[in-house]
């Protein structure tokens, strides 16, 4: 398959590399993904974890313009992707099976990321108006559109390396409770 032989002529980043180095990307280079590149992102979506394995998702990948600028407008931090070269909506069923369904959607969103990033691709999440993109997409009753993630090439300042932001994370000492709070 295209995605694995892609994956392999790349030199591999460490999942810790990964998690430690990610950062939201909000603008993109006005570049085209390649669709091994595309397929790979999807895979890892894919293969993400799922409560009881249900995989109760389903994924919209947008390449056209014109609907990740109308996607854009439907939340208000997701104006990032209208600038996007790949937008990926991610629809779980509308029965929250107590928020599994949306936890699972998450670790999809997480996968997905992770391993864009090691293919040089930025991304960010963003919440996006349910019903009003369930419209827009077309998407069947029943099911529920929440997230949307917008992929691209970095930017030639997007590329530079940047020390981390003071402040930008607590402390573990201070997320982290042993045995009980």
């Amino acid at each position: 398959m295209n995605c694995y032989i892609f994956i392999q002529e790349r030199e591999l980043m460490h999942v810790s590399d990964a998690i430690r180095t990610k950062r939201a990307i909000r603008e993109f280079a006005d570049q085209a993904l390649p669709d091994d590149v595309v397929t790979a992102i999807l895979d890892a979506g894919h293969r993400a974890q799922s409560g009881a394995n249900l995989q109760p998702w389903h994924f919209i990948a947008i390449r056209d313009r014109d609907r990740l600028t109308a996607l854009a407008q439907l939340g208000d931090y997701a104006g990032h992707l209208a600038g996007a070269a790949l937008g990926i909506v991610i629809v779980t069923p509308a029965d929250s099976a107590g928020g599994w369904n949306m936890f699972d959607a998450g670790q999809v969103a997480a996968y997905m990321q992770l391993a864009a990033w090691e293919l040089g691709i930025g991304s960010c999440i963003a919440g996006i108006q349910p019903d009003r993109a369930s419209e827009l997409l077309g998407v069947p009753a029943g099911l529920e559109t929440h997230i949307a993630i917008s992929f691209g090439y970095l930017t030639a300042a997007a590329s530079q390396p940047r020390p981390p932001r003071p402040g930008s994370r607590r402390p573990l000492g201070e997320v982290v409770h042993w045995e009980g709070w």
